[in-house]
C-alpha cells in the first residue's frame, strides 16, 4: 500500500502533471497544424522535452516525499531526454534535407 502523499508535495506535483500534459498536447498539435517537415519537427520536440520534464519533476516531488529521501533516478532520465531529443530532431532534419537534395538532383553524380 502506498503511503499518503503530503499536501505540500501533492499540489505542486498535480499542477506539474497537468502543465506537462498540456504542453505535450500543444506540441502534438504542431504535427497537425504545420505543413512542411521542417516546421513539424520543432513543435513536438519542444513539447516532448518540456512536458516530460514537468512529469519527471512531479515524480521527484512525490517519491521524495513518500520515501523521505531525495530520489535521483528521474534526474538521470531527464538528462538522457534532454540529450537525446534535440539530437534525434537534428538527425531527422538532416536526413530530410539530404533526401530533398537527392530528389532534386543537387548532388553530383560521377
Amino acid at each position: 500500500m502506498m503511503p499518503d502523499i503530503p499536501l505540500w508535495a501533492a499540489i505542486p506535483a498535480s499542477l506539474l502533471l497537468v502543465f506537462g500534459a498540456a504542453i505535450s498536447l500543444i506540441g502534438s498539435f504542431g504535427l497537425l497544424r504545420f505543413e512542411d517537415f521542417k516546421s513539424r519537427i520543432h513543435a513536438p520536440t519542444l513539447g516532448n522535452t518540456l512536458g516530460a520534464a514537468c512529469v519527471l519533476v512531479a515524480s521527484i516531488l512525490v517519491f521524495s516525499a513518500t520515501q523521505h529521501r531525495f530520489v535521483i533516478h528521474e534526474i538521470l532520465i531527464t538528462l538522457l531526454l534532454f540529450t537525446s531529443s534535440p539530437v534525434t530532431a537534428m538527425l531527422l532534419m538532416r536526413a530530410a534535407i539530404y533526401r530533398r537534395r537527392r530528389e532534386q538532383g543537387e548532388f553530383n553524380r560521377n
